[in-house]
This record gives C-alpha cells, sequence and structure tokens, in this order.
C-alpha cells in the first residue's frame, strides 16, 4: 500500500459512476477525498472549509455541453479560495476551452477517460503546488507583520519646529516619484528615519526597504557586498549571493554615509546608476535594477569636491532632492514631545507605567547642548526610566550633570549657580543619602557638608 499522503481532495462531477470510481482509485493515496455531484453544494463552504485540490468536471447535464458552465464554476471556486487548485476534467479535448481555463486560473486539463497513473500524478503536483502557495502567503504575512514591526521601531516624530516643518513638506511633494534624494544631517539627527518616511509615502511602500552603512564596508568587500557575486569569484566565495542592489529591486536602497565610499569605488556606482545594470563578481550576466535611491551624508560634499575626494558627477546623480535635516540644539522646541514620545515607548518596554518628566528635568533637557542629537536624546530618556525610582524623572536621573552645568555656564549663569544646580541634582538622586550623593559627585563627604552649608541647602 502507497504511503498516504495528506491532502484534501474535492471531486465535482455529475456522473455517480465517475465519483465512486475516482474514490476507489484515489482513497489510498490522499488524505481525505469529497465527492459531490454539483458545485452548488460545496461552492459557498469553500470560505471556511478549502481543499487542497479539485478535481471539477466542465459540463453539468447541459445538453450543449460547451464546458462554459465549467468555467463559470472555476471563476466561482476562485473568488471563494484566490489560492485554490482546480484541475477541469472534459469529455472534450478542446484545445481552445483547455487554453480558455488556464487563462481563467485552472492549474491543469484532463480529458476523459484519463490514465489512472497520470491522473495521480497530477493530483500530486497540484497538490505540491497548493501547499506551495499556502507557504507563500504565510511568508508574505509574514513580512507583513515584519514590516509593521520595523516601522514601529523606526516611528518619525514629526515635531513642530519651523525647520522639521519643511521637511516634512519636501517628503510630501517627492515621496510618490522616483527622484534620488540626498539627506544631509549631523551624526544622530535621524537620517535613516527620513529614508524610512520617504519609502512609506512611496508606490514602492510594499516592497522591500535595504539600507547599507557605506562606511563599514571595506574597499574589497565593496562589489560584492553591493553588486553580488557568484560561486568561486574570491576566496571565500562558497555559494552565488544577491548583492543588495538586487535585493532592493522594486523597493528603496538607502546608502548611508555615502561621503565614506573610496573615490576609487565612486566610479562604479556612478556606472551603475546610468545605467540600471549591475554585475555580479566573477559574472558576465547583466542583471538590470530598478531602485528608488536614497542617500545620506554628515559631510559636505560639495567641499570633498573641491578637494577632489567626491566625483562631481556622482554628486549631481544621487542629490536630484536635498534635504537638510537640523542639529536638535537648533529646534529646542521639539525636545519636549520627542523626551515624551520616547518616554512612552520605553515606559512600556521596561514596564513602568505612568512615568513623566518633572519641571527641572525638562528644563536640564532643554538646556543641554545635544552634540549626538535625538540618539542622544533617546538613549538618555531609556537611561533615566531604567533609573528612576518614582514616577517622575528627575535631573539626577538623566545623567547630565555635567553637561547642565555647561549649558548653565554657557546661558551666563554663574559658575556658583550651576555648582549649587548639580549638588541639588546629586542630593535628589540619593534620596538624602550624603555619603551616596558625595560618591556620585566624585567628592569627599566633607567637601559636601561645606558645600551644603554654602548654599544653605
Amino acid at each position: 500500500m502507497n504511503k498516504v499522503l495528506a491532502g484534501r481532495i474535492l471531486i465535482i462531477d455529475d456522473n455517480q459512476q465517475i465519483l465512486e470510481s475516482l474514490q476507489m482509485l484515489l482513497k489510498y493515496e490522499f488524505k481525505e477525498i469529497v465527492c459531490k455531484q454539483h458545485p452548488s453544494e460545496i461552492v459557498e463552504k469553500l470560505v471556511v472549509n478549502p481543499f487542497d485540490v479539485i478535481l471539477l468536471d466542465m459540463n453539468f447535464k447541459n445538453p450543449n455541453n460547451t464546458g462554459k458552465e465549467g468555467l463559470f464554476w472555476l471563476c466561482e471556486i476562485l473568488k471563494r479560495d484566490p489560492l485554490a487548485v482546480v484541475i477541469l476534467i472534459t469529455a472534450y479535448g478542446d484545445i481552445s476551452l483547455a487554453v480558455q481555463a488556464i487563462k481563467d486560473g485552472a492549474t491543469d486539463f484532463v480529458t476523459k477517460p484519463w490514465d489512472s497513473d497520470k491522473l495521480i500524478i497530477t493530483l500530486k503536483n497540484a497538490l505540491e503546488l497548493r501547499l506551495n502557495k499556502l507557504k507563500v502567503k504565510k511568508l508574505q504575512g509574514s513580512q507583513a507583520i515584519l514590516r509593521g514591526d520595523i516601522d514601529k521601531h523606526f516611528q518619525l516624530f514629526k515635531g513642530s519646529s519651523k525647520s522639521m516643518e519643511e521637511v516634512y513638506r519636501t517628503i510630501e511633494k517627492v515621496a510618490s516619484t522616483d527622484a534620488n534624494v540626498l539627506i544631509y544631517g549631523e551624526n544622530g539627527t535621524g537620517k535613516e528615519l527620513i529614508a524610512r518616511e520617504l519609502h512609506r509615502k512611496s508606490n514602492r511602500a510594499d516592497e522591500t526597504f535595504i539600507g547599507v552603512d557605506l562606511g563599514s564596508i571595506s574597499e574589497t568587500l565593496f562589489e560584492s557586498e553591493l553588486f553580488g557575486h557568484i560561486k568561486g569569484a574570491f576566496t571565500d566565495a562558497r555559494e552565488d549571493r544577491a548583492g543588495r542592489f538586487e535585493i532592493a529591486t522594486g523597493g528603496t536602497l538607502f546608502m548611508d554615509e555615502v561621503s565614506n565610499l573610496p573615490f576609487a569605488q565612486q566610479s562604479k556606482l556612478l556606472t551603475v546608476l546610468q545605467n540600471r545594470i549591475i554585475t555580479r563578481l566573477g559574472s558576465n550576466t547583466q542583471i538590470p535594477i530598478d531602485i528608488r535611491l536614497i542617500t545620506a551624508t554628515n559631510r559636505n560634499l560639495e567641499e570633498m569636491i573641491r578637494n577632489s575626494s567626491f566625483r562631481e558627477d556622482l554628486f549631481y546623480r544621487i542629490n536630484t532632492i536635498t534635504i537638510h535635516l537640523p542639529p536638535l540644539r537648533e529646534r529646542k522646541e521639539d525636545i519636549q514631545g520627542l523626551a515624551e514620545f520616547f518616554i512612552k515607548q520605553y515606559s512600556l518596554k521596561y514596564d513602568k507605567p505612568n512615568i513623566e518628566l518633572s519641571t527641572r528635568a525638562l528644563d536640564a533637557l532643554q538646556k543641554h547642548k545635544w552634540p549626538g542629537n535625538i540618539r542622544e536624546l533617546k538613549h538618555t530618556i531609556e537611561k533615566s526610566i531604567i533609573l528612576c525610582d518614582s514616577d517622575k524623572i528627575q535631573p539626577a536621573d538623566l545623567g547630565l550633570r555635567y553637561d547642565v552645568s555647561l549649558a548653565r555656564a554657557s546661558d551666563n549663569q554663574s559658575l556658583s549657580e550651576s555648582e549649587k544646580q548639580t549638588i541639588i541634582n546629586a542630593l535628589e538622586k540619593a534620596k538624602g543619602n550624603l555619603s551616596l550623593a558625595a560618591k556620585t559627585l566624585e567628592i569627599s563627604r566633607t567637601t559636601l557638608y561645606a558645600k551644603i552649608q554654602k548654599y544653605n541647602l
């Protein structure tokens, strides 16, 4: 006896003898065989109880025997289950009808009388096709979930500063186009977030977003990483591998730190962008690509052109549209909103609901210079959520005490006022424990006593 396969087979034919014959033939080959004499008995139930393969007769006591009734029910089945695998059966070897059936979505076409062995093979192949369709659907669903999770991770906080409003207006104007975009901004200003927002609002949003940090790719691996390679192209090339351009085809390719690209490699990148064709390392086969290119840098490319370290023709190729991201110190009005945005994220992550900023903590955030920009603010808030012992984040939780002093001094406040505030922050963090406060301040307990008396604390 053959091994029973997993698979539910539905047979629809108005001839009872044919149904009984197929039932006997197939019952040892598949898990379940269901026989019906007319599609109307089963079609509505396919939504909740689908079959793996459907054998559908094309004529149901129709005196014309044109096969049109079978084509009609084929379409009805596919409406209920778009992934249905349907094999049509008829007593007439009408090639034009077979072609029409395949065009309408049928998987295969067999004629009566059939060869039993060939029919079984056809059904097994059809079952394999159905399983593959379901796997693809599951994979697509998983990819959609992953894209959603990634989008949540890279969620963009818009803010209300005038400089960022201009950035958002530019995004709205250019996102739906395929224009190349160059994003300027200091480290930590959110260049990748802007790139992802452009992708989310583009016509390629359902396709892949691929990011690559050119500063992290060595010159020897540049071609392999970006264009791919074939097995044996170099010592460690043990299998064929697609590059970033090929993987991103149909979607968006984000090239961060484009200013770090060695001058010798810039011409290769330019050629690819001009011709929209790549060749894997070690291969002669040309592969067309279809990408939307977004690049980013924290350096002045025009100055690099003057210094002969960046190609002018490549510069004009990548900056059809330019977006300048302001540093956080130039958009102070967004600090409170950004801080609250990150507090919401990390209070959930660390199961510390209802945490908020104290007035003095917000003041400290707004006076800090933020050399690390939004990335530094994000890490500061995460750290403060972890260290906070109450439902209000205090200045000492932020870990900015030295920066606060410098910020206050730069705002024309006296050093003594800055020192006083630093001591207050340390005492609050230590909850009045002088030894712990002194340790935090890296001064002796005696010195702390003196400071407390000095500032009447």
